[in-house]
């Protein structure tokens, strides 16, 4: 995510606010400060490698992997640490929202199903996905970040659009939660395969790849995730791609090599290629309409 550059705080209302933390020279052993409000959600995504996280307001402790995110309940202000062992940069991307506006948008009086979800929320079941793992983030997730980070609205409409992003960024959670869920009864081998290209659909990868990084013949992958989900594994690799490449292809600052290598494309030619195959245009005739 080359495009994700600004810094401080994005976005601010009586009930939400945005901050993008990036610091790129971090002393050894120096540590971040990150404050969350009383009766407040935070969603953190962790954008760079290795970050470790203290609260201290309970012995709670983390090491995130670059893409991890959690969605956290804090009854009252508190206070965490986030550092890196190793001098790397330390990134990450934080959404606070305040628990009357997620308890209004729920309504968890109106159904079971949205008291559930509240509950879950508030109790802080939205941090592991499985096996005290923090889940990862999905593509989506990565465009709405950057169209939130990129967005130059004012006003009430800069209000809308924020909060119709962190309302579709609540949907991705819930359904990857849901998922979860279902997998843990039958982990079927097409969403196991799904899960790790929408992890690592930047990447040079193909179906030989997959299989050998997760013990699945390959030829099985092939079939099954085309019956599934009636595309084959590089055809969606590229609907990836391609979603990605039309997302930051608007942003005049990022040169269309970086946005070829950040899609996966090791030669800015096999993208040019398959844009336009893709959309009908060039991304040099798209950017400059």
């Amino acid at each position: 995510m080359k495009n994700l550059s600004r810094s401080g705080l994005l976005f601010s209302s009586d009930h939400i606010k945005i901050i993008m933390q990036e610091d790129q020279y971090p002393e050894k052993f120096s540590r971040l400060h990150m404050i969350e409000s009383r009766a407040s959600f935070s969603l953190l995504f962790l954008l760079s490698p290795n970050i470790r996280l203290e609260a201290n307001d309970c012995d709670t402790k983390f090491l995130f992997r670059k893409n991890q995110y959690i969605l956290h309940y804090s009854s009252q202000e508190s206070t965490a640490e986030l550092w890196s062992e190793n001098q790397e940069t330390i990134k990450y991307f934080q959404i606070q929202i305040n628990y009357q506006y997620i308890f209004n948008l729920i309504d968890p009086e109106s159904s079971k199903e949205n008291a559930d979800i509240l509950e879950n929320m508030i109790h802080n079941n939205y941090i592991f996905l499985h096996q005290k793992t923090p889940p990862y983030m999905t593509v989506e997730m990565h465009m709405i970040l950057n169209e939130l980070i990129s967005d130059s609205k004012k006003g009430v409409m800069q209000r809308l659009f924020v909060e119709a992003k962190i309302i579709k960024l609540l949907i991705l959670v819930f359904e990857q939660f849901n998922e979860k869920n279902a997998v843990q009864q039958e982990p079927g081998t097409s969403f196991i395969i799904k899960k790790f290209i929408d992890e690592n659909y930047h990447k040079n990868i193909r179906a030989e790849d997959i299989g050998s990084l997760t013990g699945i013949n390959q030829n099985k992958i092939r079939k099954e995730f085309k019956a599934q989900y009636q595309m084959t594994v590089a055809e969606y690799i590229s609907e990836l791609r391609m979603l990605k490449a039309k997302k930051m292809i608007i942003d005049q600052r990022i040169m269309i090599k970086e946005i070829a290598i950040e899609c996966g494309y090791e030669y800015v030619q096999n993208f040019t290629r398959a844009f336009k195959k893709k959309f009908g245009v060039s991304p040099e005739k798209l950017r400059n309409g």
